[in-house]
């Protein structure tokens, strides 16, 4: 079937361009439209220093560029605005080539001044709280302007793996690289909204509204001119929010949006059936990408009952991780066995956690659990739920609403834990309350999350997310989301100290998997966060208009096209034919 070939195509994007913000029509197979799974709360706000500002939304997939890729298939870091980074020789200074010819949408050069002042406002300025510029405040001592397209970094430690978790789209994102000429006139930079937004990207801001943004292609782009890179084939973007599983899964059936977010088997079978033009990662069963952030439910440890390590465990005991994957994930994942992503290269890590008898089984033990819990004093009640000094054993667990898989996998859990004797509550809230004031600041006693994401290659940048550096009070906000959890006993200060000590060594390390074993014996006897499955992610692609998208077969790169990468994914789409 064919979709009408304007923009005026479905009624959000008919409703779109009723609104007289369009700048032109661009035909419907000259654009590409991304699903966007939640609302832009402030469409004129590019400050993405700033807690709660998004950039999913197209500005870093389209228009800021990152200094380098992480390319998953390969393990190595691609070039981007940047062509090298070396070290000296304990890792405590690295120096940084940029790529010569590179240029603003505006014409400005992007040089060494852009990076030496981005880098330094945020070493300057706490209120500018993103994960990325926390994560530079927290490495960098210093950094110096060498020549135009050289820049040196000084470390406040040696840190094998600075480059990677600054400015490697590792995970979702990367510390980007702000226009001097634009910023230094910003009278306070935590406040300042960056609009209407620039960039190094092959793509410039036409539009935005609370359930879109609309981008169109620089033909000036400086990539271009210089060689680096083709002039994307789209001539323009969109980012729409869809509004869920079934508005999305219509869209992709009718042609009218061509990268969907998550969706469930049943949900994608039934699109590919009505439109064989979509696809996922995998041509068959099981059909998802293994997202690297494995879920788990976060326990705040300063609340009671939940400050009782033996309370937690038996919360972990109780969740059967199994129907998780069966029910909330149809099948498309496995239980997790560690906090680890079960990618091949981590497997030397979960596998002496699992030596060491750390590993966590798929399946409950309940029996066990309630003893724990009546162990701590509570006695079942006739409504089956335990109760002690006349109050019900009861939690609330708050979960991102921004997404059925969120609210499903929760669903299952307050199940299992009812059952069991706890009477649990989902607590369902929005997207931006959700990242920008429960978690950060400890405001819950449990919650859905993936907090222990960072790891894809070696184990410390996962493991140094609990350490009790990262410890603030309740109301305060957690640095980086690091163990919001507030896990500060002598077990964390046990684990800390053996973390620590990973910080200085390469990955390839043969001490490594011990260490990592050895430090995980305090995570499993207190149990901060209880680790439940992999994250797989089915994300169907349209091939109507567009081809050249990442699969199993075609692994340039990962599909998560909400990251930073997505430059390669857009510079890789080919018109189909």
């Amino acid at each position: 079937m064919k979709a009408p070939r304007t923009l005026m195509l479905a009624s959000a994007i008919a409703l779109t361009a009723a609104s007289g913000l369009l700048a032109q029509d661009v035909a419907r197979e000259d654009t590409v439209i991304f699903d966007l799974d939640r609302t832009i709360s402030d469409p004129e706000n590019f400050n993405w220093f700033t807690a709660g500002t998004k950039r999913e939304h197209g500005a870093h997939q389209a228009m800021w560029e990152p200094l380098f890729i992480l390319n998953y298939t390969t393990g190595e870091l691609d070039p981007w605005l940047a062509t090298s980074i070396t070290p000296n020789g304990d890792f405590s200074e690295w120096t940084m080539t940029l790529r010569e010819g590179v240029e603003w949408s505006d014409g400005e050069a992007f040089d060494a001044d852009d990076v030496v002042f981005t880098v330094q406002m945020v070493l300057g300025n706490e209120e500018l709280s993103a994960r990325e510029a926390a994560t530079i405040r927290a490495q960098v001592a210093s950094v110096e302007k060498i020549d135009n397209l050289t820049v040196k970094l000084t470390l406040n430690a040696p840190n094998p793996r600075f480059p990677t978790e600054n400015f490697g789209v590792r995970i979702f994102g990367s510390f980007l690289i702000m226009p001097e000429h634009v910023w230094s006139a910003a009278e306070n930079p935590a406040t300042f909204a960056f609009y209407p937004p620039i960039g190094t990207g092959p793509y410039t801001y036409t539009s935005g509204a609370t359930n879109r943004m609309i981008w169109d292609r620089n033909d000036d782009y400086w990539g271009a001119r210089t060689g680096f890179q083709d002039l994307p084939a789209p001539q323009r973007l969109i980012w729409l929010e869809t509004g869920g599983e079934e508005s999305r899964a219509q869209l992709l059936a009718t042609n009218q949006i061509d990268a969907a977010q998550n969706v469930s088997i049943g949900t994608f079978e039934a699109v590919q059936a009505q439109n064989p033009a979509v696809i996922a990662w995998h041509d068959g069963y099981p059909y998802a990408w293994p997202d690297p952030c494995a879920r788990q439910m976060e326990i705040n440890t300063t609340v009671a009952p939940w400050d009782d390590p033996a309370m937690r465990k038996a919360v972990a005991a109780i969740i059967d991780r199994s129907q998780i994957v069966n029910v909330a994930y149809e099948g498309t994942t496995v239980a997790s066995e560690t906090m680890f992503v079960q990618y091949g290269s981590m497997s030397p890590y979960i596998d002496a956690v699992k030596a060491a008898g750390y590993g966590l089984p798929a399946r409950a033990d309940v029996d066990a659990a309630q003893a724990a819990i009546e162990a701590a004093g509570y006695t079942m009640g006739s409504d089956g739920l335990y109760e002690k000094d006349g109050t019900d054993l009861s939690v609330n667990i708050h979960v991102n609403s921004a997404s059925t898989e969120y609210t499903r996998t929760i669903d299952v859990i307050v199940e299992q834990l009812n059952r069991a004797g706890i009477a649990a509550r989902a607590v369902p809230v929005e997207n931006g309350v959700f990242w920008g004031e429960v978690l950060p600041f400890g405001g819950y006693e449990m919650s859905y999350s993936w907090l222990s994401c960072g790891s894809v290659n070696e184990p410390w940048t996962s493991m140094t997310r609990y350490t009790n550096a990262s410890v603030v009070p309740v109301g305060e906000r957690s640095p980086g989301f690091n163990n919001t959890a507030r896990w500060d006993t002598d077990g964390a200060a046990a684990y800390t100290a053996i973390v620590d000590q990973m910080a200085g060594m390469a990955s390839d390390d043969p001490a490594l998997p011990g260490m990592v074993a050895e430090a995980y014996q305090h995570l499993d006897a207190e149990m901060p966060f209880v680790p439940l499955v992999q994250a797989a992610k089915l994300l169907p692609f349209n091939t109507t208009y567009w081809t050249g998208w990442p699969t199993a077969d075609n692994a340039y790169n990962h599909p998560a096209f909400w990251w930073g990468h997505t430059h390669q994914i857009i510079h890789a789409l080919e018109k189909a034919e």
